[in-house]
Parts: structure tokens; C-alpha cells; sequence
């Protein structure tokens, strides 16, 4: 394992805005690709009932014993539930529908927001030796997405290069906010990455300069494009580092990898 995170344990982050289309899942399967490709070893967590992370990493929906939700309830064991993807070194926890009356189904256990907190900080998880683990959130700000937030060192937000896109960040502010005062005093903003970008639209520069104007430092340099390989790639159950390594989208998510995994050493230097 890398020696640039916690003894002991993986760097846990939760991508995360409930706004949907904004580029979240795309983000998760091909940043997870793109830290693979640096060496690194990740797994990716789908905890989004509609299972686009587990589609788009190759894990058909028919072939999905074992699934998130046995991750939270703690009754299968790890060996079952993480996969193996088609990607040396990159694994994946799938989802189905049955995510989607966790919060129903939950509401009486007592620990229900640190299921996931425990689940992914069990002993047995030592021995897969991940560096990450991206979560894959749902688009709301539900119980499973604070279960995210709980279990993980930081929250990575995709803002999508649209009108009102900011909007949207300041409810999820408001969140990651009320959980550092409840539940994980330790969670910090990943960064806000800015997805479907168009550099010919004057729209897409106004919500850069805006999100950079509000936000500052947290805006990571690297932009992602609006870029059709990156739109095909998922109807061949993969990222688009593997559809197309070539294309501008692929060159994208490895400079966004590439910028995180800078500024986590520069943290632990």
C-alpha cells in the first residue's frame, strides 16, 4: 500500500451532489481508472440504487449476488461482496435496486448512518490493501449519501459547467457542514471538479470564473470536458481510460488523478 494516507487504511472519498447529470458516476468509475493506471490499488463503493458505477465497470445487473446493501447490513462476508473488475487492481462493491429502501428498511437500527463508516473499516478490509476507495453517492441527500459522509476522509463535488450548477453546492455545503458538527469533525472538501466543459461556451468559463471567484482554492485546475468518448465509454461497461486512452476525456481524468494524488503528498509531506 502507499505511505501517503493514515497507517492502516485507505483514503476514503465520497463523490457526492445531489443534483443528477453532473457528471458524478462518470467521475467515480474513470478517476478510480485513472489512479489504477498511476499504480495505485482502488476500490469503488456504488451506493446509488440505479448501479450506473457497477454498468459502467462491467458487473452486469443479473450477475449481482452480493451488493452494497449487504455491505451496510453486515451479514455476507467481505470476500463476497467486493468484485473483481476486467481492471487489474480495481475492485468494485455493485448495487442494485434494493439500495433504494435503505432508509426504510434501516430506521430502526441504531448505528444506521455509520453502517458504511463500520463496514469499510472492518479487519478483514486490510487485506485487499487499498489506497482509495471512491464512493459513489446517490443523487440526494439521503441516508445513504450521509452514510458516505461519515465514512469518509473527504467529499469530492463534480459541478456541472451549467446554469444554477452553483445552487446545488451550497445545500450540499450546508451537509458536509452538519455532519463535521455531528458525526465526522474530521471531513473536508475534497475539491469541486468542473465536468462537461465546454472552453467555446461563454457559459461554461462564467460558472469557472464564478466557481473559482466563490470557492477558490477548493476548484481543482483540472477541468473536465464535454466529450462524446467519455458519453460512449459506459455503453461498453468501461471507462473511458480503457474505451478510448487517447481521447480528451481520458487525458482529463488522469490529470485530475494526477492533481489529487500531488496534493495528498504535498498533505503528507
Amino acid at each position: 500500500m502507499s505511505d501517503l494516507f493514515r497507517p492502516g487504511g485507505p483514503r476514503i472519498i465520497a463523490v457526492a451532489n445531489q443534483k443528477g447529470g453532473v457528471g458524478k458516476t462518470t467521475t467515480t468509475i474513470n478517476l478510480a481508472s485513472a489512479l489504477v493506471e498511476t499504480g495505485l490499488r482502488v476500490l469503488v463503493v456504488d451506493l446509488d440504487p440505479q448501479g450506473n458505477a457497477s454498468t459502467g465497470l462491467g458487473i452486469d445487473a443479473s450477475d449481482r449476488e452480493f451488493t452494497t446493501y449487504d455491505l451496510l447490513i453486515g451479514e455476507t462476508a467481505l470476500q463476497d461482496v467486493i468484485r473483481a473488475t476486467e481492471i487489474e487492481d480495481l475492485g468494485i462493491v455493485p448495487a442494485t435496486v434494493d439500495l433504494s429502501s435503505a432508509d426504510i428498511e434501516l430506521i430502526a437500527n441504531e448505528r444506521r448512518s455509520f453502517l458504511l463508516h463500520d463496514a469499510l473499516r472492518q479487519t478483514e478490509m486490510d487485506e485487499y490493501d487499498w489506497d482509495y476507495i471512491l464512493i459513489d453517492c446517490p443523487p440526494s441527500l439521503n441516508l445513504l449519501t450521509v452514510n458516505a459522509m461519515i465514512a469518509s476522509h473527504s467529499v469530492l463535488i463534480p459541478l456541472q459547467s451549467e446554469f444554477f450548477a452553483l445552487e446545488g453546492v451550497s445545500q450540499l455545503m450546508i451537509t458536509i457542514r452538519e455532519v463535521r458538527q455531528t458525526a465526522n469533525a474530521d471531513l473536508r472538501i475534497e475539491g469541486i471538479v468542473l465536468t462537461m466543459y465546454d472552453k467555446r461556451n461563454n457559459l461554461s468559463q462564467q460558472v469557472e470564473q464564478d466557481a473559482r471567484d466563490n470557492l477558490g482554492d477548493l476548484v481543482f485546475e483540472t477541468k473536465i470536458p464535454r466529450n462524446v468518448r467519455v458519453s460512449e465509454a459506459p455503453s461498453y461497461a468501461l471507462p473511458v481510460i480503457q474505451y478510448d486512452p487517447n481521447s480528451q476525456g481520458a487525458i482529463a481524468y488522469r490529470a485530475l488523478a494526477n492533481e489529487l494524488v500531488n496534493k495528498h503528498q504535498r498533505l503528507a509531506a
